[in-house]
């Protein structure tokens, strides 16, 4: 759609016409102001809106209530928002940071009886920390590593703590690694 030349007083009334039931933001009352206020220097307001710039802008309410009490709906919406961010919250703190570990354990030699470090290893007991499966992997020269798998709560258990209490066996483990880290 044209307008024409805005330049012009003919123009400007076109655009005027055309504006004059558009609103770009509903619910806030707007505030006609003389052409010449906005429009080009030399142009004269001939849309006969006769409004003149209103001293009071600084009283304009931009959240819509005319009022400094709040309504009735207004606080009941609150509350209930309020209600939902609580619960939301509560949700998300019920939910534990959860980590999947593999751990790889070396033996000292070949001769290292590994039903017994393995037993050790499910021996060590900790809030917030569940064995799961295992199994001997053969590292060479006839030596097999234990490779076990554990699920820990991050806030409980950390694996400097895991490999603290699994090197504590002196007689059965050289080492260990973590070989895998996975959040849940």
């Amino acid at each position: 759609m044209g307008f024409g030349d805005l330049k012009s007083p003919a123009g400007l009334q076109v655009l005027n016409d055309y504006l004059a039931d558009k609103s770009y933001i509903e619910g806030l009352p707007g505030v006609k102001k003389a052409l010449g206020k906005y429009g080009p220097a030399n142009v004269e307001d001939t849309t006969g809106s006769g409004a003149t710039d209103s001293k009071d802008d600084d009283d304009i309410d931009l959240f819509g209530s005319d009022d400094e009490e709040e309504s009735e709906e207004a606080k009941r919406l609150r509350e209930e928002r309020l209600a939902q961010y609580e619960s939301k919250k509560a949700k998300k703190l019920a939910l534990v940071a959860k980590s999947s570990i593999l751990l790889d354990v070396k033996p000292w030699d070949d001769e290292t009886d590994m039903a017994k470090l393995e037993e050790c290893v499910r021996s060590i007991q900790a809030d917030g920390l569940v064995w799961g499966s295992s199994k001997l992997v053969p590292v060479g020269y006839g030596i097999k590593k234990l490779q076990i798998q554990c699920v820990v709560e991050d806030d409980k258990v950390g694996t400097d703590m895991l490999e603290e209490r699994i090197t504590a066996f002196e007689d059965y483990v050289q080492s260990m690694d973590v070989a895998a880290f996975n959040k849940i």
